[in-house]
């Protein structure tokens, strides 16, 4: 597996974004079973979660879009902020390298170079680290952050030309661990110093302790 420190490559970024043409997705079609609802819409500071990943997303991509599952608060939300919903290939398991698929189908077609992933639980993401993943990529076929706590496989830049891998992936009954995947096309690792960006909200105490930190 391909690593890569954060350190020397500002002089690469505006070089990589100005030539390349990046889509963002804010992946939120999980069940959010531990959070007890949809999480992409739960409130930090008066906005919901969703927001403040695709508003990250919208700082360093083209287009964003949103990946949930069908009816709900989270789709209406989306409509309402003007943004491009996909859904899953219902031939998919279940799971988050599904929406990953559906989002390199949709970046794939209209000729754009990448797709940027963000969980919807990970509000405090911001436009720097995106951009730090997308000159980190170079020639490996996808990147992902890792911080102190661990990686953040999610958080992730990926070349349209996975489409097919991803897909392969999928074809069995059961969902890959996205990790895994990621180590078997050689993903490169991009080592973040600082944990905060990064922080999951999973639970309705992780986002009361969020709130009360910011």
């Amino acid at each position: 597996m391909g690593e890569a420190g954060t350190s020397g490559r500002r002089d690469e970024l505006s070089k990589t974004m100005n030539s390349e043409r990046w889509l963002g997705l804010v992946l939120a079609g999980g069940r959010s079973s531990r959070f007890g609802g949809e999480k992409a819409v739960a409130l930090l500071h008066g906005r919901p979660l969703m927001t403040w990943c695709a508003d990250a997303l919208g700082d360093a991509c083209s287009v964003v879009a949103v990946n949930i599952r069908r009816g709900g608060e989270t789709e209406t939300l989306a409509h309402s902020l003007g943004l491009d919903v996909i859904f899953d290939d219902p031939n998919y398991p279940v799971g988050p390298l599904a929406g990953v698929a559906a989002g390199l189908v949709w970046a794939e077609a209209p000729g754009f170079d990448g797709l940027v992933t963000l969980p919807c639980d990970t509000p405090l993401v911001g436009a720097t680290q995106i951009e730090i993943l997308i000159a980190a990529l170079g020639d490996a076929p996808a990147a992902y952050a890792v911080g102190p706590n661990g990686p953040h496989p999610l958080c992730a830049v990926w070349r349209t030309r996975l489409a097919a891998d991803v897909a392969a992936a999928l074809a069995g009954a059961d969902h890959p661990p996205v990790r895994d995947f990621l180590a078997k096309i050689g993903a490169r690792a991009v080592y973040f110093d600082e944990a905060r960006s990064f922080w999951n909200v999973n639970r309705p105490e992780d986002l009361a302790r969020l709130e009360a930190a910011l």
